[in-house]
């Protein structure tokens, strides 16, 4: 039985680990799905092969025992009838029918095991597929979603770093503003000093004293005359 050999990992595999271990779920679960399918083909087909040869052993077992029970019924025909010999022939067929009846008994109980063991597996196979079926799209939604978490986090990745950008432009944007501050403030004070200086030196002709023209007058006021080189006027 080659087939139970061949299949006896699928009877002790452990589904869930073997997704639980895998790099990528989802392709996992495709390749599994695919795998699985395969081997059920095919185990359907030694399933079937080998409910076959039961049927088979149960029938030459059964045909036996029914010969087994006619040469007894005609032996005992025969004793009633008289007939010793035809009685002892009957015996002796059943006696050989007999030896073979437990040869087909025994050829009967190995079939019937293989084909327990046969259709077990083919149940545990359907049983796996349905499940990883059902685990396929629990699986694909948790991708799914995890993907959509994924974009979310790189879209708030990105929010905090334009976040710190425009820190970073407000930062220097009042460095500009500083600046432009201060150079209008060194403008404000060196027109205030241009015009300081234009003052003061318009101040001193406008405010300037004639002392001259002071003295002319006062002696003026005073009915004296100024007196000029070399005498009085």
């Amino acid at each position: 039985m080659g087939i139970l050999s061949r299949f006896k990992d699928i009877m002790a595999a452990n589904i869930n680990a073997l997704l639980d271990k895998a790099e990528d779920p989802e392709k996992m679960i495709d390749q599994c799905l695919r795998n699985l399918t395969s081997d059920l083909v095919e185990v359907k087909k030694e399933t079937a092969a080998v409910m076959a040869q039961e049927t088979q052993a149960k029938r030459e077992l059964d045909q036996c025992q029914e010969q087994i029970n006619k040469m007894q019924s005609y032996a005992i025909k025969a004793v009633e009838a008289g007939n010793e010999d035809d009685a002892r022939r009957f015996l002796a067929e059943k006696a050989t029918l007999s030896a073979k009846l437990t040869t087909l008994q025994s050829t009967y109980a190995v079939a019937s095991d293989n084909a327990k063991k046969m259709r077990e597996m083919h149940d545990k196979l359907t049983a796996d597929i349905k499940e990883i079926e059902l685990r396929k799209e629990a699986i694909k939604s948790k991708l799914a979603v995890a993907k959509a978490q994924e974009r979310v986090n790189k879209m708030t990745s990105n929010v905090a770093d334009t976040n710190r950008s425009i820190a970073s432009f407000e930062r220097y944007e009042e460095m500009a503003n500083k600046k432009l501050d201060q150079a209008n403030a060194m403008a404000q004070l060196n027109s205030t000093n241009a015009e300081t200086s234009i003052k003061d030196l318009t101040n001193k002709y406008v405010n300037s004293v004639d002392v001259d023209a002071e003295l002319e007058a006062l002696k003026a006021s005073l009915g004296k005359t100024t007196t000029t080189e070399g005498g009085t006027q």
